[in-house]
C-alpha cells in the first residue's frame, strides 16, 4: 500500500493530558493518559486499534498545543507522517519526525501485530476457546432388589432412598485425606465387640477407598485381633516392628518394606499390626515414646489407622492413643452391662481434659445385636443419642459371632449398616 492510499480517517484534539478522539465511524471518545504516559502515545494507540479492527490504514488528523499533524497508521502499527505544520497560534513547534518515530516505536513495541498481508482479523473479540473434554460423570448408583431386576431388563428406575443413602455413605468412606487419620475403638469392658468393630471398619475403608488402612492391636493384655484375621507371610508382631521403626523412617525405604511386619487381609484389603496374645501383659507394655515412634511409621505407610484398644484405661499407651486419635468409636453389645461401660467411659473422658471431652462429645456409638433382639438395641441407642454425635445399630449376623472376620461373609443388611457406621465416623475427619 502506498503512503497516499487512505481508506479511513480519524480525528483527535489534544489538550494537556487529555484528548477527544473521533473514530472512523464518527463516534467521539474521551481519552486520558495514564500516569507518566504521553497523551500522544494514547491517541496513536487508539488509532492503531482502529486500523487493526478495520484491517485498513487509518489517516489520523490531530490538532492541539503541539500543532496540527497528519499521520498514516496501518494495522501493523507503522506510523507515517504526511504533513508537519507549525502551530503559530500556540507559538509552539509542531511535533518533529523524531517525536513521531519515538511514539511509533513505543506503539510497535507494546502492540505487536501480524504482517499487513495477514488474514483480516474479526472486529470483535473471539469467544472463549471451547473444551472438547467432557467432565467425568458421577458414578451410577448400584441397583439392588427389584431395581436391579428392572435394570437388567433395560428399564430405568429412579434409585430408591436406601440406594441413594448407600451411595452417599460409600462416597464418604472412600475419601482420602491430606495426611493420616486415626480412629480409636474404645470401651473399658472386654467382650463388647471392639475387635469386631475395628476389623469391620478397616474393611469398609479399605474396600471402598482402595487400601492403605492399618488395623492396630494396641493392647497390653492378650489382644485377639490377630486370632480373627488372616496371617500374612511372616509371623511378626508389634514387638518385631519396634526395633526396626527408625530404619523404616529413613529415606530410601519403599512402601513394600512394611510388609514384613503386618498381615495383609486379601479380600478386605487392609493390614493388621498384631500384638502377641501368647505373652503376658508385662512382656507387651511399651513406652509412650515407643508408641509415638510406631505411629510415625504407621502414618508414613497408611492413610488411616484404626486402633483396637485394650481394657486398661490407665495404661500409658491407651491414654496416648486417645491423645493421638482424630475420632472415637464406642462399641457396645445390645446388653445393659456393655452399654453402661461405654457410658462410664464417655463420662471419664469428658472429665479428663478439654480435647478428650471434645472427642467424647463427637464420638460415634455402634450398638451390635449379639442376639436377634432389636428392641433392646434400639432402647440402648436411644439412650446414647443425646450425648454423642451419632449412634448406629448393627443387626444380628451369625458371621460376626466367632471365627474369621470377613466383610464379604455378612448379610447385605449388615454390610450396609457397617458402611453407614463407617461413614458417620469419617464424616468429620
Amino acid at each position: 500500500m502506498s503512503a497516499t492510499t487512505v481508506n479511513t480517517r480519524a480525528y483527535a484534539t489534544v489538550a494537556g493530558t487529555a484528548a477527544t478522539f473521533v473514530t472512523v465511524g464518527g463516534r467521539p471518545e474521551k481519552l486520558t493518559a495514564d500516569a507518566g504516559e504521553d497523551i500522544r502515545h494514547t491517541v496513536i494507540q487508539r488509532a492503531t486499534d482502529e486500523a487493526r479492527r478495520s484491517g485498513t490504514t487509518v489517516e489520523l488528523l490531530t490538532s492541539g498545543d503541539r500543532g496540527d499533524h497528519r499521520l498514516l497508521i496501518d494495522p501493523t502499527g507503522t506510523v507515517t507522517p504526511l504533513t508537519l505544520v507549525t502551530n503559530t497560534t500556540a507559538g509552539q513547534p509542531a511535533a518533529s519526525s523524531a517525536d513521531i518515530d519515538d511514539v511509533r516505536g513505543e506503539v510497535r513495541e507494546q502492540a505487536p501485530w501480524p504482517a499487513a498481508d495477514a488474514p483480516r482479523q474479526p472486529a470483535t473479540e473471539p469467544p472463549p476457546r471451547p473444551t472438547f473434554l467432557a467432565p467425568a460423570p458421577a458414578p451410577s448408583l448400584p441397583a439392588t432388589g427389584w431395581h436391579r431386576l428392572l435394570a437388567g431388563l433395560g428399564i430405568r428406575v429412579k434409585p430408591s432412598v436406601a440406594e441413594q443413602r448407600r451411595a452417599h455413605d460409600a462416597a464418604v468412606v472412600s475419601r482420602h485425606w491430606a495426611g493420616c487419620r486415626t480412629l480409636a475403638v474404645v470401651n473399658g469392658k472386654g467382650g463388647v465387640g471392639k475387635t469386631m468393630t475395628c476389623a469391620m471398619l478397616a474393611a469398609v475403608y479399605a474396600r471402598e477407598g482402595g487400601g492403605n488402612v492399618l488395623a492396630w492391636d494396641n493392647n497390653d493384655t492378650r489382644g485377639t485381633l490377630g486370632w480373627r484375621t488372616e496371617q500374612g507371610l511372616y509371623d511378626t508382631t508389634l514387638r518385631d516392628l519396634l526395633p526396626e521403626a527408625r530404619t523404616l523412617l529413613e529415606g530410601g525405604v519403599g512402601v513394600a518394606d512394611i510388609t514384613r511386619y503386618v498381615h495383609h487381609q486379601v479380600t478386605d484389603r487392609y493390614d493388621v499390626l498384631r500384638s502377641n496374645p501368647e505373652l503376658l501383659a508385662a512382656d507387651q507394655r511399651i513406652k509412650i515414646a515407643d508408641f509415638d515412634l510406631l505411629l510415625a511409621v504407621a502414618a508414613r505407610f497408611y492413610r488411616m489407622v484404626i486402633f483396637d484398644s485394650g481394657n486398661d484405661e490407665s495404661a500409658g499407651r491407651w491414654l496416648r492413643m486417645i491423645d493421638r486419635s482424630h475420632q472415637l468409636v464406642i462399641p457396645s453389645l445390645a446388653t445393659p452391662e456393655s452399654a453402661e461401660s461405654a457410658s462410664l467411659l464417655l463420662d471419664a473422658l469428658r472429665g479428663r481434659d478439654e480435647r478428650s471431652a471434645a472427642l467424647a462429645n463427637h464420638a460415634v456409638v455402634i450398638v451390635t445385636q449379639a442376639e436377634p433382639s432389636p428392641a433392646l438395641a434400639h432402647r440402648i441407642a436411644d439412650g446414647f443419642q443425646p450425648h454423642v454425635r451419632a449412634v448406629h445399630i448393627i443387626p444380628f449376623d451369625p458371621a460376626l459371632k466367632s471365627g474369621p472376620l470377613r466383610f464379604g461373609t455378612l448379610r447385605p443388611g449388615t454390610r450396609n449398616a457397617w458402611v453407614a457406621s463407617a461413614a458417620a465416623a469419617a464424616e468429620e475427619l
